[in-house]
């Protein structure tokens, strides 16, 4: 029954339905072969948005968007620059650098891919770069992106899995600046061997000036942050703080922002939310389907009968999540995978902190994993390059972040050094 009802989605996905519907239609077919009664599907699409938490993700959108027209992820280059451009092959660590600034903002990594890569990768094809590497560079610091908080994966994962977003939050940190230094010393390297060198090291005066104009945008993360680690707002009130203060900063600050945008930032936001919505909706229904067809039980049994404990556990969920997350645009694999291999996790040793983190981990690898990473053919578009001539250039990239991600996996401890600091329940 359940090999029927992932051939079904899998064969809605090759006759190019839309994924929503791919996830529904095969749960609804799932659901009337067991004789269960088709009515529960508005119980479970109804469930699987009803969260207070949820509401973070227009408001989280809306900020990215704000600050991308704002010109807010111009001036973090700048900064980024001002930081780092000196130094062999800068120009690349520049795009992972202003990553780390602006997705400690946006929240959203198709976000942080258009604005780093609108501004970066023209400025890098100048220097010499190619527009494949230039677009490879920023794919892979956007991909790194993704565990810098706030995130929306960590908060939709908290929201399913009643596991704390700021906890998540804190533990994104540490996997994020190692796998940032990971590419940087990449980009380093890539530098010396083809003799590239840095740009002129920025004067006390223009970094100064440089940290000046990007005060207000590295304001927000620290707002957002202490807020929600001391308690003043949750998540979902973070975001719209982060909203609003996007807005001010925009309209009014810098004066970039007019209402014309606002309202084309509006309507961008609704469109994505409804399809993120309707993506987790009809995603929830086919994991409780599969939960109820024990297919957790089914994982367990398969991973004990080979011999395997945590170890495997963890191979099989890093293979697994890297084909899904690419194929289904990262989130409704997520909630798919969640309620399948979450309790399998629990069983055998794995903590819901980790297992997050892990998962958040992937997706950013999977976003931009060729030929189907939906991300990868944002950064082709900016570059006017193909997605194929990228993805070649991105593989070692790519191979840096899965070793990082694989360390995220069998080290736990880069995890929880950080909430563990903070205060927050973590084993150890």
């Amino acid at each position: 029954m359940i090999a029927g009802v992932i051939g079904t989605f899998v064969g809605f996905i090759l006759i190019s339905v839309p994924v929503a519907f791919a996830i529904g239609a095969a749960a609804m077919i799932g659901l009337a072969a067991q004789g269960i009664p088709l009515t529960i599907m508005a119980s479970r699409v109804f469930g699987g948005i009803d969260s207070f938490t949820l509401l973070a993700i227009p408001f989280f959108i809306m900020a990215g968007d704000l600050l991308d027209t704002g010109g807010i992820a111009r001036r973090l280059i700048k900064l980024a620059h001002a930081l780092v451009g000196h130094i062999r092959g800068g120009l690349g660590m520049n795009v992972v650098v202003g990553e780390i600034f602006f997705s400690g903002i946006s929240g959203s990594t198709t976000a942080d891919t258009a604005a780093i890569g609108s501004v970066m990768i023209p400025s890098m094809v100048k220097h010499g770069y190619t527009p494949e590497r230039a677009a490879a560079i920023v794919c892979a610091a956007s991909g790194m992106g993704i565990l810098v908080p706030p995130c929306l994966t960590m908060v939709i994962y908290g929201s399913l899995t009643n596991t704390s977003i700021a906890a998540l939050f804190a533990a994104g940190f540490l996997p994020a600046f190692a796998m940032a230094a990971a590419l940087m010393i990449q980009i380093y390297i890539e530098a010396y061997r083809s003799g590239v060198g840095g740009d002129r090291r920025a004067s006390l005066r223009e970094l100064l000036a440089a940290l000046r104009d990007a005060s207000w945008a590295l304001l927000m993360p620290v707002i957002i942050f202490a807020g929600i680690l001391g308690g003043a707002f949750t998540p979902t009130e973070a975001a719209v703080v982060a909203a609003a203060y996007g807005l001010v900063v925009g309209m009014f600050i810098y004066r970039e922002i007019t209402w014309a945008h606002v309202w084309r930032i509006m309507v961008r936001t609704g469109v994505i939310t409804g399809t993120v919505m309707l993506l987790m909706a009809t995603a929830s229904i086919l994991g409780w389907l599969l939960t109820v067809l024990r297919l957790p039980q089914a994982a367990i049994d398969a991973i004990q009968a080979v011999g395997g404990g945590k170890g495997a556990f963890l191979v099989i969920l890093l293979v697994l999540c890297l084909g899904l997350f690419a194929v289904l645009d990262g989130l409704p694999a997520m909630v798919m995978v969640i309620p399948v291999f979450l309790p399998v996790g629990l069983r055998l040793g794995v903590e819901p902190l980790h297992f997050g983190i892990l998962l958040t981990a992937v997706m950013g690898i999977a976003l931009f994993l060729p030929p189907v990473g939906v991300a990868l053919y944002v950064a082709a578009d900016i570059a006017q390059t193909s997605a194929a001539a990228i993805g070649r250039v991105l593989a070692p990239y790519l191979a840096t972040m899965l070793a990082v991600t694989v360390a995220i996996a069998f080290i736990p401890e880069i995890v929880y050094i950080l909430p563990r600091w903070m205060g927050y329940h973590v084993p150890g």
